[in-house]
């Protein structure tokens, strides 16, 4: 009987993937048809609307886990559009350097010492605050639901610009973010402004700091509120490090 059960559950499923030959497969991150990551040292690429980091990794016979890890991003690897990537590790190490030799035996080696904490990256930007009303959510580095702050407010309140910058994204397309914006200041530098109710920017629209932008709202969100980000070549920073001490 069970044998006659999977022989059915066997036929079911090829007939099913028989009727479906035209499905689009999706990839997770992480994985990857390339067999072994060419970075390209000094090389990097501006990630456009639409992009994903498989699509870029693909494009330039990259790793998925490579790509990210010589970026610094974390699961979900989400990234923006205007967001340098490098192509090649910090170092200008190739990540396939030893492919096809015998790893060598580690020797045992004693602790290295705990690195202090990275100083924060001067950005030169004089930043603004951008909305008013009590913080209610903090950075947390490593948290991929923590790589900003929480602003509250109520529905229909001003967003203002934090920076002078352009207007690299206007849109709804990333999952969790709501109706959001992204303003590009300089080649290392973004701000993300999401969970808007109203977008009030077009992309590729300058703005200049202390400019509304959008209206505050709950999109993607429990209640009205801004959810705020920094970002330094893609990576997110503890807004709160560069925002004026209230």
């Amino acid at each position: 009987m069970v044998r006659s059960r999977l022989i059915a559950a066997a036929l079911l499923t090829a007939a099913v993937v028989a009727g479906c030959a035209t499905t689009r497969v999706i990839r997770e991150p992480g994985t990857s048809s390339t067999s072994a990551s060419r970075p390209r040292p000094g090389v990097s690429v501006t990630v456009q609307r639409g992009d994903t980091l498989f699509g870029i990794a693909s494009r330039h016979g990259v790793g998925v886990q490579d790509l990210a890890a010589w970026n610094g991003l974390a699961p979900p690897y989400t990234i923006y559009p205007g967001q340098r990537l490098r192509l090649y590790p910090q170092g200008g190490a190739s990540a396939g350097a030893g492919a096809g030799k015998p790893a060598a035996t580690p020797r045992p080696a004693a602790a290295p010492p705990a690195a202090a904490p990275a100083a924060p990256a001067a950005s030169g930007i004089a930043w603004r605050w951008p909305a008013d009303g009590p913080l209610i959510g903090r950075y947390a580095a490593g948290d991929p639901t923590k790589q900003g702050i929480d602003i509250a407010g109520s529905g229909g309140a001003p967003v203002r610009a934090a920076a002078d910058g352009v207007v690299v994204y206007s849109g709804s397309g990333l999952v969790g973010y709501g109706e959001l914006i992204i303003v590009k200041h300089n080649e290392q530098w973004l701000s993300a402004y999401g969970h808007n109710r109203a977008r009030l920017v077009n992309e590729g629209q300058l703005v200049k700091a202390g400019q509304q932008i959008a209206e505050m709202g709950r999109s993607g969100a429990a209640r009205d509120m801004l959810h705020f980000e920094i970002r330094h070549n893609g990576k997110p920073v503890d807004p709160l490090l560069y925002l004026p001490k209230k």
